[in-house]
């Protein structure tokens, strides 16, 4: 696997081998980062279910200000540490936290941290047919957390399998839906209520 674009492109990035691994196909963060554009330029990036750490990468190599990966399994993190050395990328602005995403989620809320684009490939769940998802993707977006983190103009995007059929909750606004084979990456923004709005009638 090879960071596509920015100061590391076409750097090769070494994947963890296994099942419980699977990193972000190459047209697929390709498609994701064209459509991110100049918004990668200066931005403040959560990578949650990290993997190799590719998606956060890619965003650091994109210039970044700085990138938070999260990414519960020691050997996966070890995999992102020996990456960030292997393509040169200015460690000061890299921060790797090696625990379970939704801990870290209440974590980073108690200490009033802001990113600009949130960015989430967990492992793909199951398919759910006449019946609500329990998948990770499902999970982020019902935590009310995750909003909170998110700037006002900011971005939050999930992938997930198209089997996996996901319900939005009120405080997300869908941008736009990408599909390439099995996977789908949806872009969103949070809302944002309004003091008039919050106002009886």
């Amino acid at each position: 696997m090879r960071i596509i674009g920015g100061t590391a492109a076409g750097l090769l990035i070494k994947v963890p081998k296994g099942y419980d691994v699977r990193p972000t196909p190459d047209l697929v963060r390709q498609a994701i980062f064209n459509s991110l554009g100049a918004r990668v330029v200066g931005a403040r990036v959560l990578d949650l279910f990290s993997g190799s750490g590719a998606l956060g990468l890619e965003c650091l190599s994109r210039s970044a200000a700085s990138v938070l990966s999260v990414e519960k399994i020691s050997r996966h993190a070890a995999f992102i540490t020996q990456n960030l050395a292997s393509i040169h990328l200015a460690p000061e602005k890299f921060e790797l936290r090696t625990q379970d995403v939704f801990t870290v989620l209440g974590q980073l809320v108690a200490e009033g941290r802001e990113f600009d684009l949130i960015m989430a490939d967990p492992p793909f769940g199951e398919k759910n047919i006449g019946r609500r998802s329990t998948s990770f993707s499902q999970q982020l977006l019902d935590d009310a957390r995750l909003p909170q983190l998110l700037a006002v103009d900011g971005l939050f995007v999930l992938g997930h399998t198209k089997r996996d059929t996901l319900s939005l909750p009120s405080h997300w606004s869908e941008v736009k839906v990408m599909k390439h084979g099995d996977s789908m990456m949806r872009f969103l923004g949070k809302l944002v209520v309004s003091s008039r709005e919050m106002l009886p009638a």
